[in-house]
């Protein structure tokens, strides 16, 4: 049995960890997130012409990122807007947060499952995702770049990534301004930067 001075540290301990972890979390989502997004997009150094496309974009905060680095080019998202998922997660609402931003020209909005694209091979210099790794790739032009950020299995998109002709496939962590929640959730929390090399065998795979 604890006395009672050995249970307030236990509450005390354990009301610190709550704090730190909702602060943690409030501080990611609002900003933390972001600001990773931001460095890794200007770490691509695009040239300002491509076409990037964004699977599950949602409001659009990655995507419209990318797109005011586009003078030139198009920045293309697609999500099944699914309010349950993400709250105002609506075309109509990421279509006025590119109007906000004034990107809204360079923007395209698809409703469409990633798993599926409607995108023929070959169109994209750049696309980000967290999942469908192999559509992903198909409509990545030949020496496009990939770039996953997720919470789980980063290693394994790294070993499939490379049977699917991925070369210069990099995994880096994400820090703590991607911890959603504390410092045990780092070691999960990772992102992958690809460049797709398309090959003879490839190429008939995707044919």
């Amino acid at each position: 049995m604890f006395d009672l001075p050995v249970l307030g540290v236990i509450y005390f301990v354990c009301a610190v960890m709550f704090h730190f972890s909702a602060t943690s979390y409030v501080y990611t989502t609002r900003r933390g997130k972001f600001q990773v997004w931001a460095e890794i997009l200007l770490r691509l150094r695009l040239r300002g012409d491509e076409q990037i496309l964004d699977l599950g974009c949602s409001r659009g905060a990655v995507l419209l990122m990318a797109a005011s680095l586009l003078p030139r080019g198009k920045a293309i998202g697609i999500d099944v807007w699914k309010t349950n998922e993400q709250s105002c997660n609506a075309l109509s609402v990421t279509q006025h947060n590119a109007e906000r931003e004034a990107v809204a020209e360079r923007v395209e909005l698809h409703t469409a499952d990633m798993r599926h694209l409607p995108f023929s091979h070959g169109l994209f210099d750049l696309v980000v995702s967290s999942m469908a790794i192999t559509e992903a790739v198909r409509v990545l032009k030949p020496g496009g770049r990939l770039v996953i950020a997720d919470f789980h299995e980063t290693q394994r998109y790294g070993e499939r990534l490379r049977e699917l002709a991925m070369t210069d496939v990099t995994q880096q962590a994400l820090g703590w301004r991607f911890w959603y929640g504390g410092p045990w959730a780092a070691p999960k929390l990772a992102y992958l930067i690809c460049t797709f090399m398309i090959s003879d065998i490839v190429q008939q795979q995707y044919c």
